[in-house]
């Protein structure tokens, strides 16, 4: 079935009028491998009951980076401990998004898994898992960085984040980011035993562009045993898992069903998805390398609305809901404008596509030959809870001069600016959004200076700040007090928040 076909979108047209919204125009085709998947469930309000950080952002509506509230007395963050990885062609530690998983399992589950010894009596234990540059995943222990097994060899960089099952289970996502052996995908890893139970090849002839990397964080629904992911080749997956997990006989199986959607926008031929799927009830979003944002509906497996292409947009959507509808906050690069051209901020009504407020901020960007550098929003935004809920805090890249940035707070209702801090140096690492006990909120933000502060949320004020010496492209994610994020330089950190 053509999903967006003249009668899809006819039916689509009378269905919103009927609930009086005006239909956001702009799918031209879509269309699933084979038959369409069968109808799935919406995703869950709370995406996980286990306590950590599970996938990029925390999970569906990508807005939570931090687990717990933090106690600051200095405000100074300071370096817990370090490790050293391996190296590739794209060196080690970790490069954009590279955020961890920081996952306090549940005993039976941790019983059931290869840990060390030590580590399986010890309460509360707490894991850190971190894939890197170097085709490796880490596994370290949160509060001392000791390594609590032995770390996974994917064999290629990996650019993106991992995702832990939603339900607790011992499944480990790993996306790949560069074809260094020669292929290129996405995997699903037992961490029973740390095996590898599915592989799936980007290099795809269903797909419109031939290049087969995934910097995506997936999604799991715990509701109904599926995993959701976007590909750099323009694909959107599904994968029935159809798990069975024994925690007391210490096995893990899955049996995967894949389907495949792809889509076609009016001026726009650039597929591909780097940012982490976003998800609300039915819905899941997602934007491309052509600066369009679509909507698709799990339910009916049916391209819902799609937004004409802008600029590149790497950064993942965050979604809120305001009296049961959902709305999206996002930013744009500035890539296929040339060396300057604007970021465009944005706020869109996530069931009909509906722009609620748009601003643009003028940025530079090195484009062509081996190394390119874009501005504008790599980082994904904090969607302001506590004191301050009214707020949405971007970071934007080679703002003002190519080597600096710019960190603003906008109003949620109005898009207009709250406060402005400027940056020496400018920051593909998303600002991190953490709380104390009575509802303040701090943002932790890195930069391409290696520099690690901490920004008061409400006025933008930078309260202290430490350097690790090397450009931190990727994001921290934090438990508690610890914070844990990891540099080009070759090395993960654990970082006290004091």
């Amino acid at each position: 079935m053509a999903l967006g076909s003249k009668t899809v979108l006819f039916a689509l047209a009378i269905l919103l009028a009927a609930q009086g919204i005006a239909q956001a125009k702009g799918v031209q085709s879509g269309q699933w491998s084979g038959s369409k998947p069968a109808e799935a469930k919406a995703f869950p309000e709370m995406y996980t009951e286990v306590a950590g950080v599970l996938g990029f952002r925390g999970g569906g509506d990508r807005s939570a980076p931090s687990y717990g509230t933090v106690e600051m007395q200095t405000y100074r963050p300071a370096i817990a401990w370090e490790k050293k990885t391996k190296s590739s062609s794209w060196g080690g530690g970790a490069g954009w998004t590279g955020q961890p998983a920081i996952v306090q399992w549940q005993p039976e589950v941790l019983a059931s898994m290869n840990v060390k010894p030590k580590f399986r009596s010890k309460p509360n234990f707490t894991e850190v898992i971190y894939a890197s540059l170097d085709g490796y995943v880490y596994f370290l222990e949160l509060e001392t960085g000791e390594e609590t097994r032995s770390p996974i060899r994917v064999g290629n960089p990996i650019k993106g984040s991992v995702s832990v099952d939603a339900r607790g289970y011992p499944l480990l996502y790993v996306g790949e980011g560069i074809p260094e052996n020669g292929t290129i995908g996405f995997n699903l890893y037992s961490l029973i035993d740390q095996k590898q139970l599915l592989r799936v090849n980007g290099i795809d002839s269903f797909a419109y562009r031939r290049w087969g990397a995934f910097d995506g964080s997936a999604l799991f629904n715990r509701y109904d045993d599926t995993l959701t992911v976007g590909g750099e080749n323009g694909l959107l997956y599904r994968v029935k898992l159809n798990t069975a997990f024994d925690p007391q006989r210490k096995t893990l199986s899955i049996k995967p069903v894949v389907s495949k959607f792809r889509y076609r926008i009016s001026g726009n031929n650039y597929q591909g998805i780097e940012n982490s799927l976003a998800a609300f009830g039915d819905l899941v979003y997602f934007a491309d390398n052509g600066g369009s944002v679509l909507a698709v509906n799990v339910r009916t497996n049916e391209a819902v609305w799609a937004l004409p292409a802008l600029d590149d947009t790497d950064a993942t959507i965050v979604v809120e809901a305001e009296d049961g509808i959902p709305y999206l906050y996002t930013g744009t690069e500035v890539d296929k404008q040339g060396r300057k051209g604007y970021a465009y901020l944005r706020k869109i009504n996530g069931l009909t596509g509906q722009v609620v407020w748009q601003m643009k901020y003028e940025c530079l960007s090195v484009v062509g030959g081996d190394h390119p550098v874009n501005g504008g929003v790599l980082a994904t935004p904090v969607v302001g809870k506590g004191n301050i809920s009214d707020l949405v805090v971007f970071t934007i890249a080679r703002f003002g001069k190519l080597g600096e940035g710019l960190m603003v707070a906008l109003d949620k209702k109005t898009g207009k600016e709250t406060w402005r801090l400027p940056m020496k140096r400018y920051a593909w690492s998303s600002p991190t959004d953490v709380y104390d006990a009575k509802g303040n909120a701090y943002l932790l933000q890195a930069d391409s200076g290696g520099v690690v502060s901490v920004v008061s949320a409400r006025d933008g004020r930078v309260r202290g700040s430490m350097t690790v010496g090397s450009n931190i492209e990727a994001s921290p994610a934090v438990f508690g007090n610890y914070a844990v994020v990891a540099s080009r330089g070759g090395k993960l950190y654990g970082i006290r928040l004091e």
